[in-house]
C-alpha cells in the first residue's frame, strides 16, 4: 500500500500565516481538520506532521480501501522545503510519484486551480528545493492561483503579503476546493482530478 505525502508549502510561524505564499499550509490544515487530527513536530523531521488515512469517504475515514496519508508542513522556510520533504520520504518510504505539493501559483488568477505531474519550477523556490532534494521534478502539484501583483509591486513582496479582507470568504472556499482536489487526486487519480478541478 503506497504512502502519500501531501506537502503544504509555506513559511512557519504566525508572521506568515495569512500570506499568499502560505496557501499550502492552509490546505494542509484543512485536510488535518477533516481527518479530525492535528500536527505534531517529531524530532528530526524538520516539519510538522499529521498521519492519517483516506478512503472514498474522505480524509480520516476507515475502510477496506484505506490508504495512508502523511501531511507535512515544512519548518525549514520555503527556500529549503526540500530538506523536510526528503526527510519525510525517507522515513515513511514515499516515492516521488506519491508526493503531492500544494503551492501558490502567480500564473493562475485567484480562484483558479490546476493539477499536474512534473513540469518546471516557474520561479517557485519551494518547488525548486523539492526537485533538488528528490532529484526529480516528477511529483504531483496542486497549483493554487493567487494571480499577479498589481502595478509594479515585486512578486516577492506580493506573495509575502496577506489576502485582503474582501477575499476572506472566497479564500476559505478555494482552500476547501483545493482540499477536495487533493482527496480526489489520491482516491481517483490525476486524470479524474484534473477533469473535476482544473480551471
Amino acid at each position: 500500500m503506497p504512502v502519500w505525502l501531501v506537502v503544504g508549502l509555506g513559511n512557519p510561524g504566525p508572521t506568515y500565516a495569512s500570506h499568499r505564499h502560505n496557501v499550502g499550509f492552509m490546505v494542509a490544515d484543512e485536510l488535518a481538520r477533516r481527518a479530525g487530527t492535528g500536527f505534531t513536530a517529531p524530532r528530526g523531521m524538520r516539519g510538522d506532521i499529521c498521519e492519517t488515512r483516506i478512503t472514498s469517504l474522505g480524509m480520516g475515514a476507515v475502510g477496506a480501501d484505506a490508504q495512508r496519508v502523511v501531511l507535512l508542513k515544512p519548518r525549514t522556510y520555503m527556500n529549503d522545503s526540500g530538506a523536510a520533504v526528503a526527510k519525510a520520504c525517507a522515513y515513511y518510504g514515499v516515492k516521488p510519484a506519491e508526493v503531492i505539493a500544494v503551492h501558490d501559483e502567480l500564473d493562475l488568477d485567484f480562484g483558479r486551480l490546476r493539477l499536474k505531474r512534473g513540469g518546471g519550477d516557474n520561479g517557485h523556490n519551494g518547488l525548486k528545493s523539492i526537485r533538488s532534494s528528490l532529484g526529480t521534478g516528477d511529483f504531483l502539484r496542486v497549483r493554487f492561483g493567487i494571480g499577479r501583483p498589481p502595478g509594479r509591486q515585486a512578486p516577492s513582496d506580493f506573495v509575502l503579503s496577506p489576502f485582503p479582507a474582501s477575499l476572506r470568504e472566497e479564500l476559505a472556499l478555494e482552500v476547501d476546493r483545493s482540499a477536495d482536489a487533493v482527496e480526489t487526486l489520491i482516491n481517483s487519480g490525476l486524470e479524474a482530478a484534473q477533469n473535476s478541478f482544473n480551471s
